[in-house]
C-alpha cells in the first residue's frame, strides 16, 4: 500500500469487492443510488461523514490510511502545542498508531542502512522500547 498517494474511492471499491457485499445493501445503508456509489468509487477523496459510514458498513477504518500518511509524510512538528495547551478542548492522543506496513517499512529502512534506529525514533516519534520490541518480534535473527 502506497500511503503517499491515497485514492480512497479505489480503496473502498477494493474493500467492497473483497467483502462481496451487494450494491443494494450499500445503497440502503448509505441512502443513495447505485450511480452515487459508482461516483464514490471514482472519487479521490470523500466527505468525512460519508467515509465514516463506509468504515462502519465495511468494518474497516479508512481514516487510518490518512493517519499512516501523516506518520510517514507530515513534516516533523517542533512540539505539539495543542497537547501542551491546557486551554484546548481538542482530544489529545498519547500514542501513535502503527500498522504492520509502517512497522515493516521502518524495520526495512533500518536494516538496509537508509536510517539509523536513532533517526527513526526521532523522525517517527517511536519510543526506544517500542522500536526494539519490533526488531525482536519481526526481524529474524
Amino acid at each position: 500500500m502506497n500511503f503517499k498517494y491515497i485514492h480512497i474511492g479505489a480503496l473502498i471499491n477494493q474493500a467492497v469487492t473483497e467483502s462481496g457485499m451487494e450494491t443494494s445493501r450499500i445503497c440502503n445503508f448509505l441512502k443513495c443510488t447505485e450511480q452515487d456509489v459508482s461516483e464514490m468509487y471514482q472519487s479521490k477523496s470523500l466527505d468525512t461523514e460519508i467515509l465514516l459510514k463506509w468504515s462502519k458498513l465495511l468494518e474497516y477504518d479508512f481514516f487510518r490510511v490518512y493517519t499512516q500518511h501523516l506518520i510517514l509524510y507530515a513534516p516533523p512538528a517542533k512540539e505539539n502545542k495543542l497537547s501542551d495547551d491546557n486551554n484546548s478542548n481538542l482530544p489529545y492522543f498519547r500514542k501513535n498508531v502503527y500498522t504492520q506496513e509502517i512497522i515493516d517499512f521502518i524495520i526495512e529502512e533500518i536494516a538496509k542502512g537508509n536510517m539509523t534506529k536513532k533517526e527513526a525514533m526521532e523522525k517517527y516519534k517511536i519510543p526506544k522500547t517500542t522500536l526494539y520490541k519490533w526488531f525482536h518480534k519481526y526481524l529474524p535473527t
